[in-house]
């Protein structure tokens, strides 16, 4: 678990964030 030093919590914020550009990219294309 060494990849996830600073923590699972940074992990989860990381996905959330990944997902909520993923959503705003395709609102954009409508």
């Amino acid at each position: 678990m060494s990849e996830y030093g600073l923590g699972g919590g940074f992990a989860l914020i990381v996905v959330l964030f990944i997902l909520l550009i993923i959503v705003g990219a395709s609102w954009s294309n409508y």
